[in-house]
């Protein structure tokens, strides 16, 4: 008889234990709970990281432009569809490792508790939806008129100072326009998410430069869906910061899980903790290199005011180094944001300083 290795000993036990339970608390079959736990599967928390999405309609200075902010939001909903497509999709794939995750072994489909066939409805339902948005920019206008909005009228009466243009065509038009290009490119980011399911999410260092890459769509695809350019700057700060907390991510499960780490996931057999925190620590440096480059640029204000905010910036990033390498807190960046009063603190004074730049400051 083969001797079973301690990993398939703990996966089976993880097994035995979730059965357990279900016996203790037998699934409601209802519809109105299965649809409880369909949206808690959506995981409405994650979509936090869907707010990179509104960094077009906050740096191109069209916060008081209602066409504008209409569009944001419905690109913003049909990412949060779009993501939530995702995440069953994985938990799907990865149901029986998720059930030796001390966490993860508690979401609705990998308890048991939500049923499969509620659960692809869920998925097809989300998928569906997301294009259903894309294509609701097609019947929403790109321009306004100024002095046409009720938020540009209440901007005038608060005698702010918007540096935004007044839009007058579409500055993606020469590839096929800015609905074309955001329905496309939410085709991109959903293909890269299964292709990241399936095969890229077992290749060492692809794994996380995938979820970097579907950050920095959900910061071009921002600027696409109000029509607005941003410098590039900030899409190289998407990126680093997704690596950042991918990286932060995989530092927090190899701690919190140990031996079983593996056993979760593979692929954390081919990381280290020393080789991680080199890697956070290059990021870490670039990504205020770049952040700072951006400011020196000037962005949609043409000076260097923005250097104004690079502080919260630097304190935001060092707090959530702390709080994954003291407090192992590290491991969902939307519970961290949700939680942590430092760094919401952070981001509220981040976003302060760039309101009142974009908005109030006068232009030298």
């Amino acid at each position: 008889m083969t001797k079973q290795t301690p990993e398939a000993q703990e996966y089976i036990f993880a097994e035995s234990r979730n059965r357990a339970e279900l016996l203790e608390d037998p699934r409601k079959n209802t519809l109105l709970n299965q649809f409880r736990l369909l949206f808690a599967e959506m995981r409405p928390r994650e979509w936090t990281k869907n707010l990179l999405l509104l960094a077009g309609l906050l740096f191109s200075g069209r916060l008081f432009y209602e066409a504008s902010v209409i569009r944001a939001i419905v690109a913003f909903a049909a990412f949060c569809f779009a993501s939530s497509a995702v995440y069953i999709m994985n938990d799907f794939v990865d149901i029986h490792r998720d059930r030796v995750h001390p966490v993860k072994r508690m979401r609705p489909l990998a308890s048991g508790k939500l049923s499969p066939v509620a659960a692809k409805i869920g998925l097809a339902a989300n998928a569906l939806l997301a294009f259903a948005l894309a294509l609701t920019l097609y019947l929403l206008p790109l321009g306004v008129e100024q002095n046409s909005t009720i938020l540009h009228i209440f901007s005038i009466s608060l005698n702010i100072h918007s540096g935004a243009p007044m839009i007058t065509g579409d500055p993606y038009s020469a590839f096929g326009g800015s609905n074309t290009l955001f329905l496309l490119f939410l085709a991109v980011y959903l293909a890269l998410q299964v292709l990241y399911t399936f095969a890229l999410k077992h290749i060492i260092l692809l794994d996380i430069f995938t979820i970097a890459a579907g950050f920095a769509l959900r910061a071009y695809e921002g600027a696409i869906a109000v029509a607005a350019p941003i410098s590039p700057w900030l899409y190289v700060c998407a990126l680093l910061l997704a690596l950042f907390l991918g990286f932060g991510k995989r530092r927090s499960e190899l701690v919190s899980l140990n031996e079983s780490a593996a056993l979760h996931r593979p692929l954390l057999k081919q990381y280290s903790l020393p080789m991680i925190d080199q890697f956070i620590g290059v990021i870490t440096a670039a990504m205020i290199m770049a952040y700072s480059l951006y400011t020196f640029e000037g962005g949609i204000m043409r000076d260097q005011r923005m250097m104004l905010t690079i502080p919260a910036v630097i304190y935001g990033l060092f707090r959530y180094m702390y709080l994954t390498n003291m407090r192992g807190q590290g491991g969902s960046p939307a519970d961290v944001l949700l939680r942590d009063r430092h760094i919401q603190g952070a981001i509220f004074v981040w976003l302060l300083v760039i309101f009142y730049l974009l908005d109030f400051a006068p232009v030298n």
